[in-house]
């Protein structure tokens, strides 16, 4: 293993160290059967759910820490672990453990004019980088993920969750020892110094791809530095559109789910989008009021209700991550899909409606990455899409999309079999 004392003199050393580990790590875990990484993954929410005081007394440490620090309540709510969240995240590693293993699954099989028998074939990246912050659940999310499709994982976790993200590891790597995964697969940066950050994005060769979750500094830092494959989102600035024709009762629901729910989630909604013809807007804008949101509107949005203040451009482009919405009243489809288009950060954006034309037209042209109709923009979330769980949302066009779950995380090789031909 890595002498990490090095770091004191170089950090490069120390995670090219760890990243040579990780990389020996996953060769073992390629050798690996379905059946063996289930069973350390199952032992792994055990380990979670025996350690429960241990996990739950580090994350008092780093609450009491974020509340001197003066965190707001919605990222106070991201990392914040409590004995039923613990249980579902145990039993999403269970999830995980129960899907079918990506790994060697043939995508496609051909045969050549030479005669050769090709086929394509999943495999795993390597060795994944996730950088994130807050949110100690992504240290078993990130965990269970890579290892169902046999990558091997280094983490870096934020400053706000480190005793938390510390105490899930340890009890991750005791399940997984125990059932013979190395110790190595799954790593956690021992050091908050930003740059161990900059030594893991420059470590190409080392580190196969790497995935940021968190604000948008953070993203943007790592999409601009790295020398590493990204796979990220950079805003999640979701839309709900409340069509002429949606019903009124749906509407309010929805609405006050998508933002209020949990605010600071990447899926929160964070501009509503009212159709002027639609007749109940002052209804939908008075629930968010009264349940505690804070609306900055147009002057349309604002004529609804006295208590909307008024937005300014730079509103539309915010991702507040917290109870405060924009407000805008639009003229119709044309008007609500042009605003999409020049707003949306590309994650999840919703239409309310009952009129099936007017959904499939919205469905067809939102370019998002997850477009959804009559449902709470809280549901873009690997697990409610049955992927066990998520690494991630990619909001980008190329290799995966959306949540970002075991598929997300192969990649493949082309296997090819001949019976002596060789090329004229």
């Amino acid at each position: 293993m890595t002498d990490q004392t090095a770091f004191s003199a170089d950090p490069e050393a120390l995670v090219a160290g760890l990243a040579r580990d990780g990389r020996a790590a996953q060769r073992q875990l390629a050798r690996m059967s379905d059946g063996q990484k289930a069973a350390a993954l199952r032992a792994a929410a055990q380990a979670l759910r025996d350690h429960e005081a241990d996990i739950l007394h580090a994350n008092a440490k780093d609450i009491a820490a974020g509340q001197e620090r003066g965190l707001t309540g919605a990222l106070l709510d991201r990392l914040k672990l409590d004995g039923e969240r613990l249980e579902g995240i145990a039993a999403a590693l269970e999830n995980v453990a129960s899907l079918p293993d990506p790994v060697g699954e043939v995508i496609s099989k051909s045969e050549a004019p030479s005669g050769l028998d090709l086929q394509r074939v999943r495999i795993p990246i390597g060795l994944i980088g996730i950088i994130y912050e807050s949110r100690p659940n992504v240290t078993a999310d990130a965990a269970a993920l890579c290892l169902r499709s046999g990558n091997a994982a280094l983490l870096r976790g934020g400053s706000e969750a480190v005793h938390s993200n510390r105490a899930i590891l340890d009890a991750l790597t005791e399940g997984l020892t125990k059932e013979g995964v190395p110790e190595a697969a799954v790593q956690l940066l021992p050091t908050q110094d930003r740059a161990a950050v900059g030594a893991m994005l420059k470590a190409a060769g080392l580190i196969d791809m790497i995935v940021p979750r968190g604000g948008k500094s953070l993203v943007e830092r790592v999409q601009n530095d790295a020398r590493v494959p990204v796979l990220a989102h950079l805003d999640g600035i979701c839309h709900t559109y409340v069509h002429a024709a949606a019903e009124p009762g749906m509407a309010e629901k929805l609405a006050v789910n998508a933002k209020l729910r949990r605010p600071g989630i990447c899926g929160a909604m964070e501009t509503l989008l009212l159709d002027s013809q639609f007749p109940e807007s002052a209804r939908i804008v008075g629930a968010l009021l009264d349940g505690g949101c804070e609306l900055r509107g147009d002057k349309r949005a604002q004529a609804l209700d006295s208590r909307i203040v008024p937005a300014s451009p730079e509103d539309w482009d915010t991702e507040y991550l917290d109870a405060i919405l924009s407000v805008a009243v639009v003229d119709g489809m044309d008007d609500a899909l042009s605003h999409v288009a020049a707003h949306s950060s590309g994650h999840t954006d919703a239409i309310v409606t009952s009129d099936a034309d007017a959904a499939q037209r919205f469905l067809d042209e939102v370019d998002s990455a997850i477009v959804m109709v009559n449902a709470s923009s809280q549901f873009a979330d690997g697990g409610e899409f049955g992927l066990g769980a998520e690494i991630g949302i990619a909001t980008g066009r190329l290799h995966a999309r959306g949540p970002v779950a075991l598929e997300g995380l192969t990649t493949y090789k082309w296997q090819v079999r001949g019976t002596g031909q060789a090329r004229a």
